[in-house]
């Protein structure tokens, strides 16, 4: 199997393509947000050229109604890629959704499902209370977590409020990956960065040219619950701020570009530490004439 990851704009798709051209091989989906149906373009998803030059899987199969855990993805992702190698088929698994990749070759913590009760109070409540309850139950957590970051510092709470271990406790003990099943040759893409962000910055304009907007008004219109993940996909609330008339077209485009950015390096510093260090990193921009070199460092290919 072949896992080509890195952050958003950082030429997976292109790499993907070019792989799956030239050894009959089947794309993988492993991006939190391309998993949704409702956002082909915000998401950047597959055009319908692409899906004619090679086979995708797991690219808009949900409804954006429906919240994908890394562990229901993860789930899904073994199935296809158990058919694929029993058709003799090749895997390419494409993504920048680090969270995803970890749980499917490395498993999941087995966490049991948290009380209700304790869900239902540490979601109500603010950060701040949230951290300062962290504190007296788990410090390592409350420690490395940022202030601001919300859903971990809930997630962390809840699980040893609910189960009495901390989070970091139970992540000692994964189960259900399938990297020691696997053969493996992986690509970390990590482009310069002034080059990545310029690329985020102009995809996002592309995106607009290509009906973004009514893309977010669609998805508007159904009165989703906005904490569900395809609701907080990147430049989803900025566009739907615009498409409220709180802001103009260009101030969330700007706002859209910035999210994204923030999204890619973010992104970026994941997959250049936690990967493998023996795992390749590519680290030229990725376009034609370097597009041989990344396909080299995958292995044979013809």
């Amino acid at each position: 199997m072949f896992l080509i990851a890195g952050p958003t704009a950082s030429g997976k798709s292109a790499l993907a393509l070019a792989l799956a051209e030239q050894i009959h091989g089947v794309i993988v989906n492993a991006d939190s947000a391309q998993i949704y149906r409702d956002l082909p373009i915000l998401s950047a998803g597959p055009t319908q050229a692409e899906h004619l030059r090679a086979e995708h899987r797991l690219y808009g199969v949900l409804d954006s109604a429906t919240a994908c855990s890394a562990a229901d993805w993860a789930a899904m992702a073994q199935r296809e890629i158990a058919e694929l190698h029993a058709r003799g088929r090749s895997p390419i698994l494409t993504g920048g959704t680090g969270l995803y990749l970890r749980t499917l070759l490395d498993g999941i913590a087995p966490v049991p499902a948290i009380d209700p009760v304790v869900r239902r109070d540490v979601r109500n409540a603010s950060a701040a209370v949230n951290l300062a309850r962290l504190r007296t139950k788990d410090r390592d957590a409350a420690e490395h977590l940022k202030p601001t970051d919300t859903t971990r510092l809930a997630r962390a709470l809840e699980v040893v409020l609910s189960t009495g271990r901390t989070l970091a406790d139970w992540q000692q003990h994964r189960e259900g990956g399938i990297a020691a099943e696997i053969e493996l040759t992986p690509l970390i893409l990590l482009p310069p960065r002034k080059w990545l962000y310029q690329r985020c910055d102009e995809r996002l304009v592309h995106m607009v040219d290509a009906c973004a907007v009514a893309e977010v008004e669609a998805l508007l219109a159904r009165g989703l619950d906005p904490d569900l993940p395809a609701m907080r996909a990147i430049g989803v609330r900025e566009i739907a701020a615009y498409v409220r008339g709180e802001a103009t077209l260009d101030e969330a485009v700007t706002a859209a570009q910035q999210a994204t950015r923030r999204y890619a390096k973010r992104q970026y510093t994941w997959f250049a530490h936690q990967p493998p260090p023996d795992w390749p990193r590519f680290r030229e921009a990725l376009d034609i004439e370097t597009l041989g070199d990344a396909l080299a460092l995958l292995g044979p290919t013809g």
